[in-house]
């Protein structure tokens, strides 16, 4: 009778470590399509229009790449995109063979690295592009400069767009590097 306790009490960790696991590559999932769709919506963020200062007509063009900031932002989306989709198919890959998705602390203690890492590049990626944002949206005061996002609103929608899935990525890779640490103490 000992022995079916025992046993019983064997499927129940494993279940638990294969339920974790599978939260875990869903969050590897989330921040992968987050970081993919911020990337997509940034490249397709260009516009022209025309603004009236004073009289005259300007014409004003705007593209993702004439700011350093939006240039950071895809660049960010584009080494999280690669580091999810690196980390995703290695976890299913472990997790159709029946192996633990991370096999030990060494490896546990390289993940929760990595995910602070790609999280913080995330968010100082999508905090310098907010900057740009919010200044395309209030405009220049000191000067006769209107609000650039009255006349190219579209383009100002496709990077408020990705910025706000850049800081969901930077959230999965919050909950991941939250669920390596929970596994790390799990096994102290």
């Amino acid at each position: 009778m000992s022995r079916n306790g025992d046993g019983e009490e064997v499927v129940a960790k494993r279940r638990t470590r294969r339920i974790k696991e599978v939260v875990q590559l869903a969050l590897r999932g989330g921040c992968l399509a987050a970081s993919a769709a911020a990337m997509a919506v940034m490249l397709t963020a260009a516009e022209e229009g025309v603004v009236d200062i004073y009289g005259f007509k300007l014409t004003l063009s705007s593209n993702w790449s004439f700011s350093p900031s939006y240039q950071y932002v895809v660049g960010a989306c584009t080494a999280t995109m690669l580091y999810s989709l690196f980390q995703l198919c290695f976890g299913v890959y472990r997790l159709l063979t029946g192996s633990p998705i991370i096999p030990s602390r060494f490896q546990a203690w390289l993940c929760f690295t990595s995910d602070q890492l790609f999280g913080y590049l995330m968010m100082s990626a999508a905090s310098a592009g907010s900057g740009v944002t919010n200044l395309n949206k209030t405009g220049i005061r000191h000067t006769p400069l209107p609000d650039f996002c009255k006349t190219l609103s579209s383009f100002c929608n496709h990077v408020a767009l990705s910025l706000l899935l850049v800081f969901l990525s930077f959230t999965f890779l919050a909950s991941s590097s939250f669920f390596t640490v929970i596994l790390l103490s799990a096994t102290t």
